[in-house]
């Protein structure tokens, strides 16, 4: 049995040939959802005569009901002469305050004051949450005393009646695991036999973003590789935003509306010629790095989701001088505002310089998943399904791999497993396969961060894991696989070295433990030079648990001190086990300190550290103990620093070892019981 009797077998009704798409999408720029759509209702058939008259039917039915934007006061004519008309439009309802009402919206008809029945939106109401592309009839209100000219008679999403994912599943089992690639990369409209393994796996990655939550793609590239068509025209899930000006309440969330931006109502939210994007407002980048760290941030009240982002631009030089290059790197065409801290929460970098340009040999004649079938499988993925503690339990990855590469490669191959495991789980060899990939992404991620700061922060490029047989293999990424580990900088002039108090030495590495000795120095008054790492980093090193005794773990800044102890413990690579005993004044004191450290140990679970809080109304002293048997008494806990003003952007607001410091004593001693 061939592969396509085999899917439509297995899949009846949920199918359709794609070329059929192909024929018709090049002469109008109807999505893709919405012509199969069409295709699935009047080319349901092998027999080449009725598929002609089918795909008849369609042309007809877009020149009659679909309304272009520059047509738009046409069809509104057109619906006063005849009294009534069938559309095919993105529709949009809005609840307004003010006149306790809801009107609905046509995106093409150019209207945003129709009046709509509350069963339309009740019964689909992610009309209310972003819009729907929907058959519409609208009928013509001619009272008037009415403030509103057209109201919906009739509404019809163009979206699947029922979607079953057991079935969805079960249906995989009857297929192999190459199979099933073929498939799903048909269902986009390609034909994977004129492919090469790791292009298939390049056109499989852009995939990811709508089936794992909170994960940051980006993809660099020429023009014409079709970047932009699987947030655009693929899913209903997703939006596209082109390059221009955006802001914070557009993103994320507007104050004065009380009301979240876009990135809660889709699965993914891709930005398109992101070298073009402007933010409006500068905090929306700082918010940005938040929602990108850990799927929430604040603006006045916490928002939480689980929108991935996706980056999509254009690369103009050549790759080949770039990588080559001492002062270019492959982060070149995105914008200025995107800092250091954003490019580091990129979960993964696709070579979009790989990708050849879009041609007709590319494009499949063979049958694939309607389109709305496959994005309501993935919406249901990304919406319930979590393979991430099944890729922990799967995978050793070698030192180097740590904190958010990690977490990187994790979801890079939960994605993986969504995509192309959706019922069962993959072989050893497969499992291999995906790890392979989304180290190299994630790697070409810091080997550019690395190009950009050429120092320790970054250095740890050497990505490795180990294979069932326990053998260490290294992976590279294949444009820089024959350069050194990091190409020297040359630099106009070394800048001083701050001085640097008596006390401990620097760490270059938290991982530099050897000879640890005891320590007994006092730290003075707005003396520099001093961070946890520097501190006492190296102590951290091998200790498994980690207990924490604070009473002062209740402000803002002492929130975030204690964040950078956990940082610091993430860095350590073998924490798993953080205990917190602090205090608190009174119960309101207590419960707002326990919603934020509630989500401090959710933020630290991706990294295999339990996080555990109690408060103490006796506790005084503060000390930090390991179980590796050191034990770090400093005077002040961790509020070493004095405290900076809420608008503070000097000097030591992200390097600690800038930062003036309170005078506190600093005892560092093994316990007597080791």
């Amino acid at each position: 049995m061939s592969l396509t009797q085999k899917l439509m077998e297995t899949y009846p009704g949920a199918v359709v040939r794609k070329d059929l798409l192909h024929r018709i999408k090049k002469s109008t720029n109807v999505p893709s959802f919405v012509l199969e759509f069409l295709l699935s209702k009047y080319c349901a058939s092998d027999d080449e005569d009725e598929i002609q008259a089918g795909l008849e039917a369609v042309v007809e039915t877009i020149q009659t009901n679909y309304v272009r934007p520059d047509e738009s006061n046409k069809a509104q004519s057109l619906v006063q002469q005849k009294g009534r008309h069938k559309f095919i439009d993105k529709v949009h309802v809005t609840y307004v305050e003010k006149e306790k009402t809801h009107w609905a919206a046509m995106e093409n008809f150019n209207s945003r004051r129709i009046q709509i029945s509350e069963k339309f939106y009740r019964d689909h109401d992610r009309m209310l949450e972003g819009g729907i592309w929907a058959e519409v009839t609208l009928g013509h209100n001619d009272n008037e005393e009415d403030d509103y000219a057209f109201f919906v008679e009739e509404l019809r999403p163009i979206q699947l009646a029922r979607f079953r994912f057991e079935e969805y599943c079960d249906g995989r089992s009857k297929f192999t695991r190459n199979e099933w690639m073929t498939l799903t990369l048909r269902s986009v409209g390609l034909e994977p036999a004129n492919m090469s393994r790791r292009l298939q796996f390049h056109f499989l990655s852009r995939l990811i973003p709508l089936v794992e939550a909170n994960y940051n793609f980006v993809e660099l590239g020429p023009r014409g590789t079709g970047k932009s068509y699987f947030f655009s025209e693929f899913t209903p899930y997703g939006t596209l935003i082109s390059g221009g000006q955006t802001s914070t309440s557009v993103l994320f969330y507007n104050n004065q509306r009380r009301r979240v931006g876009i990135i809660g109502f889709w699965d993914v939210v891709a930005f398109d010629e992101v070298a073009g994007i402007k933010i409006k407002d500068p905090g929306a980048i700082q918010i940005m790095k938040d929602y990108m760290a850990n799927g929430r941030f604040s603006r006045g009240t916490e928002v939480i989701a689980s929108a991935s982002l996706a980056f999509v631009g254009n690369i103009d030089d050549s790759i080949e001088q770039i990588v080559r290059h001492p002062k270019l790197d492959l982060f070149k065409p995105l914008p200025e505002a995107f800092d250091l801290a954003v490019i580091h929460r990129f979960h993964h970098y696709l070579p979009g310089w790989e990708i050849p340009p879009t041609s007709s040999e590319m494009l499949t004649n063979d049958y694939g998943f309607i389109t709305d079938y496959v994005a309501e499988a993935f919406h249901h993925m990304f919406k319930h399904s979590n393979r991430y503690a099944y890729v922990k339990n799967h995978l050793k990855l070698g030192k180097a791999v740590v904190g958010r590469d990690e977490t990187a490669v994790c979801k890079t191959i939960a994605g993986f497993l969504k995509l192309l495991h959706p019922g069962n789980d993959p072989t050893d060899e497969e499992f291999e396969e995906y790890l392979e990939y989304a180290l190299e992404g994630r790697r070409r991620v810091k080997e550019q961060l690395n190009k950009r700061k050429s120092d320790d922060e970054f250095s740890e490029i050497e990505f490795s894991y180990f294979n069932t047989a326990g053998v260490e293999k290294f992976v590279s990424c294949l444009e820089s696989a024959d350069l050194p580990k990091t190409l020297e900088v040359p630099q106009i002039e070394t800048p001083t070295k701050l001085p640097h108090p008596a006390g401990p030495t620097p760490l270059t590495s938290i991982g530099n433990s050897t000879d640890l000795i005891e320590k007994h120095f006092t730290i003075r008054y707005e003396a520099i030079g001093y961070s946890y790492e520097s501190i006492f980093g190296s102590y951290l090193n091998g200790a498994k648990t980690v207990i924490v005794e604070d009473p002062y773990i209740r402000s803002k800044h002492q929130f975030q001190n204690f964040s950078r102890f956990c940082e610091l413990a993430i860095k350590a690579g073998s924490v798993r086990e953080i205990k917190l005993t602090t205090g608190a004044e009174d119960s309101y004191q207590e419960v707002e300190a326990s919603s934020w450290l509630e989500n401090l140990a959710k933020d630290l679970l991706p990294y295999d550290i339990k996080f555990t809080f109690e408060f103490d109304p006796n506790i005084h002293d503060r000390e930090i103990r390991c179980d590796n048997g050191w034990i770090i008494k400093i005077g002040r806990g961790f509020d070493i620093y004095l405290k900076p003003e809420d608008n503070f952007t000097g000097l030591g607001r992200t390097e600690f070892d800038l930062r003036p410091c309170r005078e506190t004593k600093v005892d560092i001693y093994k316990s007597t019981n080791e």
